[in-house]
């Protein structure tokens, strides 16, 4: 009967310790693709900045960067939810173009000054 418990509770033990490995994996590998998705927003980001310095034409403000990096945030976010979470290819694509169409307009939109 102790054995039995004793095995019961080493089982639980080696599990729990896989389990944490398996977790601390994951949220490594969460952490990295937030990580490069940020630098890719930032990237992006660096294109208009670079610009106003070498022309006058692009004429950005906090609040433009401060939207363009939200914009660029919540859809590379989104794009990464897709990607993990749909397994059927043709709804994947379709969901991605979706996600990239509503990134264009919003943009285009905010481009012209309607908002």
């Amino acid at each position: 009967m102790f054995c039995g418990r004793f095995f019961t509770l080493h089982l639980f033990i080696v599990n729990s310790a896989l389990n944490l490995e398996l977790i601390k994996t994951f949220m490594i590998m969460e952490s990295k693709r937030l990580v490069i998705i940020v630098l890719i927003v930032a990237f992006l980001l660096l294109i208009p900045l670079i610009a106003m310095q070498f022309t006058g034409e692009v004429n950005w403000t906090l609040s433009d960067f401060i939207a363009a990096g939200v914009l660029l945030l919540v859809t590379g976010l989104l794009l990464d939810l897709v990607i993990r979470k749909v397994m059927k290819t043709p709804v994947r694509i379709a969901l991605i173009m979706i996600i990239l169409a509503i990134l264009l307009l919003i943009w285009a939109e905010l481009a012209v000054g309607i908002f």
